[in-house]
């Protein structure tokens, strides 16, 4: 099951990169790159930029003019009253600009444009993460609930959270349930003879918690509760209704009581609060109908006859909320790589070499490999996002233009969605985790300086934390990652319960590999399908060796949750709960797939003559190989790689980010931070070498 080492003639027509790789393997890996150029061309900043931003370029363009602005920046002193109030007036320049509100559809008065706001929320998060995650409570959560769920009877209300005469909240989450949606416990109870939802908080369990906009600003709030209609005393299921909570003048609302969490660990300038509701009386035509509805006599209909399908269909439309918590994260990691990147390049300590002449931090094997490392992975991901986003782009011009009914799909279309929801969910899952772990880093990797609150490393780092928690916990996420690809060839690709996932597993495993992979592969074993590669350099043998292991895990996990296909729902669940190891696995293995995938393709839309090329392909080494050496040892248990060739990928790693150092600057301008981030104290006092 191994691959193969070089041949002699490979490494006659070698370029190594340098001489760890060749020592670790005894033979070199043929296709070594050249060391990059110690002078970096400062003309592949815009080609990266450009690959970055992918086809959201002009729109990003037109956004990075806003937010270069002082007073956008996140607010570190004062009470928590005034980093609120002094957070809704950046809000309002957002919305003055109004860019962020042409992901709106037409219908409403937008564009239908979903990078529109994805692409707000990933500039803000570069400057200021209390005013990116309100923008998106406001116009994602609140406004994108009555977009996505909502009729032409609810068009007010969509304008009024674009134009922001009408603050709101999402009330999703409750005290008693996060995660599982489905077992919310607020109810919405129809009364025929008012024609009338009565709102009510039943348990302590169902009050609505950490929920933004709900302490200070919201005036409205979109609630998911539990509908009840006359004919009968079962739920038809979590369903989404618009609720005034408070008056114009802030105070709460007749029947609703709202409360303040206080202050968190990050995000300042985010009210979160509770909310209560004690019999609240709302208009019938309140209930968000698009995919079902209540008659003025009571009668329940809607468009989709299964609540499960109902339910998933209701949350799918809401997938754009995890694209854009995704890209919040991706957008605040590369502001922390940028500023580590260029202060480990002033910055001095001890002498190395010559005497009397200090070492840049950047210097050090070690700081390169804590910010490269990395800063490989934030390329990667920006690549898979510019490839989702536009997935889900086409997605919802199909939406809009008709050729697309979420309610009633063909059976490719149902694939297509579950399909995309599985990206989106391992999107937000991996940046967000990668955001917390990486700004960590830049933070120790600046020492004192990173510690002071005003080089912002310490405010990206508080407000990331909570992005591993909202819009799905990343645990949850992966789980949910791992259960869609068990159950994608299912019959009822629909059902959440262990039962369902134990009932439903795929059973052609290279098929379905197969069909994810950009390069056309047969369906045979792992030892045939990475036998006979060649180079650990090239690029279809770095895809080949990580998809590998990720078919697998999967087959592993199919054959642990077989055996209860036949068993009852209690010992069906046991036996999915001792596979949960399993299931997480499968998610991350099928996410390093996807990731290396995304780096390879984008690799080639650069021009062949730009200096971008070179550097970049170095970057995607960098990732492939790393991602190969976190899992070494499981390439070494299950005979895929040699220890030779994992020693090679451990070395080939150390050249790569000695090659990439002097590039490092390059590669964090291509990110185009908005220079109000960059100008930091530590930039001037903080480095040792002011030249």
């Amino acid at each position: 099951m191994s691959l193969p080492n070089a041949t002699k003639e490979d490494v006659k027509d070698a370029k190594h990169l340098a001489t760890d790789t060749t020592k670790a393997s005894g033979n070199p890996e043929s296709n070594q790159p050249s060391v990059l150029p110690s002078t970096p061309d400062v003309n592949a900043v815009e080609d990266l930029a450009d690959l970055l931003d992918g086809p959201f370029k002009e729109r990003k363009e037109a956004l990075r003019e806003l937010i270069n602005d002082p007073f956008l920046l996140p607010r570190v002193e004062g009470t928590l009253d005034e980093i609120r109030a002094d957070n809704l007036e950046k809000v309002k320049i957002v919305a003055e600009n109004g860019r962020i509100q042409e992901s709106f559809s037409p219908l409403n008065g937008g564009q239908g444009q979903v990078s529109a706001g994805v692409s707000s929320l990933e500039l803000l998060a570069q400057v200021n993460n209390s005013t990116c995650i309100k923008s998106g409570v406001q116009f994602g959560l609140w406004g994108g609930a009555i977009d996505a769920l909502g009729t032409e009877r609810h068009i007010e209300f969509a304008k009024g959270a674009m134009d922001l005469s009408k603050l709101g909240c999402f009330a999703m989450t409750e005290m008693g349930h996060g995660s599982n949606v489905q077992q919310l416990e607020t109810t919405a109870t129809y009364d025929p003879e008012t024609q009338e939802f009565v709102i009510n908080s039943p348990t302590p369990g169902s009050k609505k918690a950490y929920i933004g906009n709900a302490a200070r600003d919201g005036r409205w709030a979109a609630v998911f509760a539990q509908l009840y209609t006359p004919d009968s005393d079962e739920s038809k299921g979590v369903h989404c209704i618009i609720v005034r909570i408070r008056e114009e003048d802030g105070t709460d609302a007749p029947g609703v009581t709202t409360s303040d969490h206080g202050h968190k660990g990050g995000l300042l300038g985010v009210d979160n609060g509770m909310i209560t509701f004690d019999h609240v009386r709302v208009p019938r035509e309140n209930l968000l109908n698009r995919f079902a509805d209540v008659a003025e006599d009571g009668t329940y209909s809607s468009s989709i006859d299964s609540m499960n399908r109902r339910f998933f269909t209701m949350l799918g439309t809401l997938v754009r909320g995890r694209l854009g918590v995704g890209a919040s994260a991706a957008g605040a990691t590369r502001a922390g790589l940028a500023l580590a990147v260029k202060y480990a390049n002033i910055r001095r300590q001890f002498e190395a070499g010559d005497p009397g002449q200090e070492e840049r931090l950047i210097d050090y094997r070690q700081h390169r490999r804590r910010l490269l490392i990395p800063l490989a992975k934030s390329y990667a991901l920006a690549m898979f996002q510019n490839n989702l986003l536009e997935r889900f782009q086409e997605y919802t011009d199909a939406v809009n233009a008709g050729e697309w009914d979420p309610a009633n799909p063909t059976e490719q279309q149902s694939f297509a969605s579950r399909e995309t929801e599985t990206l989106a969910a391992f999107f937000k899952s991996a940046t967000a985790t990668h955001a917390n772990e990486t700004l960590q880093e830049c933070r120790e990797a600046c020492g004192g300086a990173g510690y002071m609150s005003e080089n912002l490393l310490t405010t990206f780092r508080a407000d990331v934390d909570i992005f591993t928690t909202f819009e799905g916990d990343d645990t949850i996420l992966r789980q949910l990652v791992g259960k869609n690809l068990l159950t994608a060839y299912g019959k009822e690709m629909s059902e959440m319960s262990p039962f369902g996932m134990a009932k439903y597993v795929v059973s052609n495993i290279g098929d379905f590999l197969t069909r994810r992979s950009g390069i056309a592969a047969s369906v045979q074993s792992i030892s045939d399908r990475v036998a006979g590669t060649g180079s650990l350099f090239d690029a279809e043998t770095q895809l080949r060796v990580v998809q590998s292991r990720e078919e697998h895990v999967l087959n592993s996990l199919v054959r642990r949750v077989q055996v209860a296909r036949k068993m009852d729902r209690k010992d069906a669940a046991k036996v999915i709960n001792r596979a949960q190891d399993h299931l997480l696995e499968t998610a991350i293995a099928y996410g390093d797939r996807m990731l290396v995938q995304s780096m390879i393709d984008a690799e080639d839309r650069l021009p062949e003559n730009s200096p971008a090329r070179q550097v970049f392909e170095q970057l995607r080494h960098l990732f492939a190989l790393e991602t190969i050496v976190k899992n070494a040892d499981w390439y070494q248990e299950h005979g895929v790689l040699p220890a030779g060739r994992v020693k090679a990928a451990k070395a080939a790693v150390n050249d790569l980010v000695d090659s990439l150092a002097p590039w490092s600057e390059v590669l964090v301008d291509a990110f185009k931070i908005p220079q109000v981030v960059l100008d930091r104290p530590m930039m001037v006092n903080g480095g040792t070498d002011l030249s």
